[in-house]
């Protein structure tokens, strides 16, 4: 799960990360009070999407009066924001974040993500502030110092203290930089977060050492034990039939493609779609309907697949171990009833009482395509998709 940035700043400022004066505005009347509750004359009108890139794209301006924040309010509220990470289609500012000016004498970078590779958190820091990270790791990789933490010592104060050194940080700098980076690490494990990024972490000209731009992603899995978190979400920030399938408790993850995809197992669904893709289609959706799904959770399933207008053929491929094929068979066979299935539907079923659900299927009365296996599934998805083209 993402959050803004404005509450990003909130949560880390929580665990004593020092970050700029500021807050949330959805009107521009309330931007333009925010602005007079901060000291001036510099003001920061910054667009909250849940995408990087914002200055680039228009969606950070400075502001020298109350009139040009007013102004500038005025033209960012509402408007479709194209950023590199948005894609094309860009995203509508439906809030923003007012915020003081800043004296900034360096820009740095620091974050906090976890390492897959070694199952720990990794502390990553470059003197590189401002840019993006993945083009300072492809040209100046030696730029970026990266610390792994051992889960059971936890970040010590001589780690903060190299990672500070190694920014080139001296003086007061020192403490005001490991102070941070201890809070922002408490931060992250307290949170169950997956990733906190500030970029730029900036230095300014009395020598303190603050975040001016926070980004922080939260693991999904550990919502239930934070709900202050939870209470975060955007919703429109998200895609809507993710959304729904979250509510079902499905994983789904809306892509690209043409072929929609019901699967039992993330890794079974993955496969999948690597065999669509061999086979010349694209799928058009991570769909994992999990081990215990009910004809219930099968029927919504088809349906959030069915609410992606480019979705022009769906494949079900099901291994049933604790997931019994007839369960599923009667959901697809619900589902394609009621939404009135036109498009071509392929089905491939294996394991526990396969023969009952193909038998279910077979006396529907509905074109389901049978397959025999992955491989036979996804061509004849592919083929029935081109010929209905």
């Amino acid at each position: 799960m993402n959050i803004h940035e404005h509450q990003a700043k909130d949560v880390l400022k929580e665990y004593g990360v020092s970050v700029p004066r500021g807050g949330a505005a959805y009107s521009v009347d309330e931007a333009v009070k925010i602005a007079e509750s901060l000291p001036g004359p510099v003001y920061v009108v910054k667009a909250q999407i849940h995408a990087g890139g914002r200055g680039k794209g228009g969606g950070i301006k400075l502001a020298k009066s109350i009139d040009e924040v007013r102004a500038i309010a005025s033209a960012i509220l509402g408007m479709n924001l194209i950023t590199p990470q948005t894609g094309p289609g860009g995203k509508e500012v439906k809030r923003l974040y007012i915020e003081e000016g800043c004296d900034i004498a360096r820009e740095l970078y620091l974050s906090a993500v976890m390492d897959r590779g070694t199952s720990r958190i990794a502390i990553m820091a470059s003197t590189e502030g401002g840019m993006d990270i993945e083009a300072v790791a492809e040209e100046s990789p030696e730029k970026i110092q990266t610390l792994v933490i051992d889960p059971i010592a936890g970040l010590q104060g001589h780690h903060a203290r190299r990672l500070a050194f190694g920014l080139g940080l001296e003086g007061k700098q020192v403490g005001s930089a490991v102070k941070l980076i201890v809070a922002l690490y408490k931060a992250f494990v307290d949170t169950d977060a997956s990733l906190v990024e500030i970029n730029p972490l900036v230095v300014t000209g009395t020598g303190e050492v603050i975040a001016l731009d926070a980004k922080m992603n939260f693991d999904d899995n550990a919502l239930y034990r934070h709900a202050n978190i939870e209470a975060l979400r955007d919703p429109d920030e998200e895609d809507p039939a993710e959304l729904e399938a979250a509510k079902a408790e499905l994983n789904y993850i809306r892509l690209d493609g043409s072929i929609g995809c019901m699967v039992n197992g993330a890794g079974l669904a993955m496969a999948t779609m690597d065999i669509i893709k061999l086979h010349g289609g694209e799928p058009a959706n991570f769909l994992d309907v999990g081990g215990g799904a009910t004809k219930e959770r099968v029927t919504q399933a088809f349906k959030i697949i069915l609410s992606d207008e480019n979705v022009e053929g769906i494949l079900v491929n099901i291994f049933g171990g604790i997931m019994r094929c007839d369960i599923i068979a009667e959901g697809v066979v619900a589902a394609a009833r009621e939404v009135a299935l036109t498009k071509p539907l392929v089905v491939r079923l294996a394991g526990t009482n396969v023969e009952k659900g193909k038998e279910i299927m077979a006396n529907s009365g509905l074109t389901i395509i049978a397959a025999d296996d992955l491989g036979d599934a996804a061509a004849k998805v592919v083929a029935a998709v081109k010929e209905a083209a």
